[in-house]
């Protein structure tokens, strides 16, 4: 079993924005593989949760209802309950400010790099080893960050973020189906620069 979790905020003020891009690739991967017979998502450990089949491969769907800062409640609970790895089993969805809007990096491991919800699943589970798909925000420039965050993408964002979005779901099935290594090959391409950070990081 494995269990890919996108992190976001709950309530319909939040939907859309940069925070929530995780909720996002959850919600996407949901409609691809989640079978309608099995109902709607259940509340369980903290969260919205949705069970499905990649592959071979039984997967968990959970978009935490904890808000962003206490997230690893959420993530430790379901680990917990269903006896799982987090450095095998755990896949993470979350924004990132360090990259360009558009681009999506996959990590076996790594620090919060300030994020709140990376940081509480981190201080939870005791351990930073476990997978993360990041995906690329831009930075916020002027705008204050938590403004930046919580806030909807610009006109000018939005091709590129609805392509990172397709391309997530695509790099959340190959790691449930192939593993991270081969996810990490495929997908880690180093995209073009975006016009607000000229500068792609790793």
């Amino acid at each position: 079993m494995k269990l890919i979790v996108g992190l976001g905020n709950p309530g319909s003020e939040y939907e859309r924005t940069r925070h929530n891009v995780g909720f996002e690739v959850v919600d996407r991967l949901a409609r691809r593989f989640v079978d309608p017979q099995r109902g709607a998502a259940k509340s369980r450990f903290s969260g919205l949760l949705l069970e499905a089949e990649i592959g071979a491969e039984r997967v968990l769907l959970l978009r935490p209802t904890t808000f962003m800062n206490r997230s690893g409640q959420s993530v430790a609970e379901a680990l917990r309950f269903h006896k799982m790895d987090a450095a095998r089993d755990l896949l993470v969805i979350v924004d990132d400010l360090a990259l360009p809007c558009g681009s999506i990096r996959l990590r076996p491991d790594g620090g919060a790099g300030g994020h709140n919800g990376l940081a509480d699943i981190g201080e939870k589970l005791g351990s930073w080893t476990w997978a993360r798909l990041r995906i690329g925000i831009d930075a916020a420039g002027a705008v204050p960050q938590e403004q930046y965050v919580l806030g909807r993408f610009r006109p000018d964002q939005l091709p590129a973020i609805e392509s990172a979005l397709d391309e997530s779901v695509a790099a959340g099935t190959c790691w449930a189906a192939d593993g991270l290594e081969t996810a990490m090959n495929r997908f880690n391409r180093r995209p073009a620069a975006s016009p607000n950070d000229p500068t792609p990081k790793a």
